[in-house]
């Protein structure tokens, strides 16, 4: 079997209209070139490309998915949210909720994004494919049921989730969410629930400044199966090994899924204009092969990464390159030119070890008050 790419050009064609980064132009801020949406799809064509030009493409399989259709899309969105993105969409464009805005046809390419996501899953859980990548446009993980934030317009990943439970019956997941911003649109739709594990690591108070904390751990059925890690901005590599050696991997080793999808943002490089982690290719490798040894150990294998943030274009094509050599086992001979700058610029010993002490408090926390 091989490791499947998916992607569509269409996708690369939503647009947020004329921004400067989130913002919408206004007195005080002159625009930027070529739109200027943080959002913008040069951080995926260039992924893409990079990929292309790498050697690995043809390793790789390019299945062609099919948007997602209304009936998948409503196991999540409720119809009055949908019915007036539709409406919006046809009218030219507009704004679902929160820095969450889209132009003509966004709500059919916000469907393809979707259907990247289903497709990739059911194969994934299908054995027709070892693993899979899904660049997927507009991203996902902050889209409430009825309101959408931050890009997002349709949450992705739940709704390749419960397209998959509808089809193939009750299963459990895990979501491992490492884009630097808090993943709360996953967070909320799973909170109840005992089925889905979702562990989000994420710069601390960085956006959504007031989600993401470590005590918010589930409610009810779904008491322990959500786990979020805040990270100190700056914190770098060692601080997403630590928080993989110390939480998400015990989390996983306990909670047991048959499936685990990454929430595969690309932001926490240390050139994003969004957040400030000081993360580089080399850690979006290192974390993938942890997950992927993770996913042979626990679940067969079943490992999918969807594609969320992450708007450096200098940086996100080898940080995603990095993510799908690990995911097909393989090294091309692409040489990131930033890596040893960025290694340069870790952070001092005495910073990374107070990051350490801050995980291992909570690991101890979170383990101790697990429900049983």
């Amino acid at each position: 079997m091989t490791t499947a790419f998916y992607h569509d050009e269409r996708c690369m064609w939503h647009s947020g209209g004329e921004r400067v980064l989130y913002l919408p132009v206004q007195p005080w801020l002159q625009p930027l070139a070529a739109g200027g949406y943080a959002e913008s799809p040069e951080t995926k064509r260039r992924l893409r490309n990079l990929v292309e030009i790498s050697g690995l493409w043809e390793q790789l399989s390019h299945p062609k998915p099919r948007p997602a259709t209304r009936a998948q899309m409503e196991r999540i969105h409720p119809p009055a949210y949908l019915d007036r993105f539709q409406r919006l969409s046809d009218a030219g464009g507009g704004d679902l909720g929160e820095d969450a805005v889209f132009s003509q046809g966004g709500y059919e390419i916000a469907a393809l994004s979707a259907g990247l996501a289903v497709a990739a899953l059911d194969d994934v859980w299908q054995r027709r494919v070892e693993n899979g990548y899904a660049l997927c446009r507009p991203p996902g993980h902050h889209c409430l049921p009825n309101f959408g934030m931050g890009f997002c317009l349709l949450a992705n990943i739940p709704i390749a989730l419960e397209t998959l439970r509808a089809e193939h019956g009750p299963l459990r997941a895990a979501v491992v969410d490492w884009d630097v911003h808090h993943g709360n649109g996953t967070e909320a739709i799973y909170y109840d629930r005992a089925d889905t594990l979702t562990i989000s690591l994420h710069q601390e108070r960085c956006y959504p400044v007031n989600t993401g904390a470590a005590a918010d751990r589930g409610r009810g059925a779904g008491l322990g199966c959500n786990l979020n890690i805040p990270l100190l901005p700056g914190g770098g590599d060692r601080a997403y090994l630590d928080a993989f050696e110390l939480l998400v991997l015990p989390a996983l080793q306990e909670f047991r899924p048959e499936i685990i999808v990454i929430a595969c943002g690309l932001d926490a490089n240390a050139f994003d204009p969004l957040a400030r982690m000081q993360a580089h290719a080399g850690t979006y490798r290192a974390m993938t092969r942890l997950l992927k040894q993770a996913a042979e150990d626990l679940c067969g294998g079943r490992l999918l990464a969807v594609h969320e943030g992450g708007y450096s274009e200098v940086q996100v094509p080898f940080c995603g390159l990095a993510v799908i050599e690990a995911l097909c086992g393989q090294t091309s001979a692409v040489v990131d030119p930033f890596q040893a700058t960025i290694e340069a610029n870790q952070p001092a010993q005495d910073f990374a070890d107070f990051q350490r002490a801050r995980l291992a408090a909570q690991a101890r926390t979170h383990f101790s008050a697990q429900p049983g």
